[in-house]
């Protein structure tokens, strides 16, 4: 009706009126980025489904951690690969384990850089669960226990942010009653609260080595179809102490993130998992796309979506398209 009177066109019209109207912008300090740390010294293991992305020994994880911070990305989510793995997945809750070494090295080497760590059990388990298994069943109130002092090494060792992924129910209560405990009550959890059971983690389980030796993931990861399930997730995890809130995968699920962020609006992360890198990645070294065109444009939907924090292993290159621009 308004037409020719007003045309949206106007404010398109090449790219500096583009880049003034833009409704949602994206920073380096959106992103944490994901890193994959192993013992040895001088260890740069490709992964090979992940592109540039390796599991790293201490030396060269400051190098990785250092880069990180001199193209504006604020934080790093660490996870560790053992040298020996168990049924109770002890490494994970060693004083000197992998990552709690890891984060007492960064705590030392670099200034100005938030650590968070992942909690679970399933890179440090032989069985490949996130929890302690009975009868090939993974048993939950006994898991309770083992996360709630993984939470607490890594607390000791001066992580920042703990973020336990495992899915078990009353995790994020345990933790926070631990870390309280023990005079930790500043060190804030950021809950994998709306974590599915997705296809999506597929090229994660090599860079991990936490693929499950028997069955699957579906009795405590949620299952992809329940979006109302996910918002009771997310308020279990607010009252049981959460200071963030995750959803995980993100580009199949910005209708959850959406939903969460206006139910609850609280601090909102969301994970662009390694399916979701790996399909870019695949498909523009196939010039089937333009890598790096898909990548901003996921990465700006999950942040229109709602999303405060943006998990991705596109943290460094998008940052540095970005530090272009600015």
């Amino acid at each position: 009706m308004n037409f020719p009177r007003y045309r949206l066109r106007r404010l398109r019209k090449d790219d500096l009126f583009r880049r003034m109207f833009r409704e949602t912008q994206l920073r380096p300090d959106d992103f944490i980025l994901p890193l994959f740390v192993r013992p040895g010294k001088g260890v740069k293991q490709p992964i090979s489904s992940m592109p540039g992305n390796f599991q790293l020994s201490i030396d060269l994880l400051i190098k990785e951690v250092k880069e990180a911070k001199s193209l504006g990305i604020l934080g790093v989510l660490l996870f560790g690969i053992p040298d020996k793995k168990d049924e109770m997945g002890s490494e994970g809750y060693a004083d000197d384990g992998i990552v709690q070494r890891a984060v007492r090295s960064i705590k030392e080497k670099v200034d100005g850089m938030i650590v968070v760590t992942d909690v679970c059990l399933c890179e440090y388990t032989s069985h490949g669960h996130c929890g302690v298994v009975r009868d090939g069943r993974v048993i939950n109130d006994e898991t309770l226990e083992l996360l709630s002092r993984q939470a607490l090494s890594h607390a000791a060792a001066g992580a920042d942010i703990i973020a336990p992924s495992d899915m078990m129910d009353g995790r994020v209560g345990a933790i926070r009653k631990t870390l309280d405990e023990n005079r930790l009550e500043d060190v804030p959890i950021m809950a994998y609260a709306a974590k599915f059971a997705s296809s999506f983690y597929g090229p994660f389980r090599e860079a991990a080595e936490s693929k499950p030796q028997f069955g699957d993931r579906k009795a405590y990861q949620m299952d992809p179809a329940n979006g109302d399930e996910a918002i009771r997730e997310v308020e279990l995890d607010i009252a049981e102490g959460a200071d963030i809130v995750m959803v995980k995968p993100a580009l199949p699920y910005l209708d959850i993130i959406y939903r969460v962020k206006k139910t609850f609006n609280r601090p909102l992360a969301a994970y662009n998992v390694s399916g979701e890198f790996s399909m870019v990645k695949a498909a523009s070294q196939l010039g089937w796309m333009d890598g790096e065109l898909a990548m901003m444009e996921s990465l700006t939907a999950i942040r229109r979506a709602g999303a405060d924090l943006l998990i991705t292993y596109f943290a460094k290159e998008a940052a540095r398209k970005l530090v272009k621009f600015q």
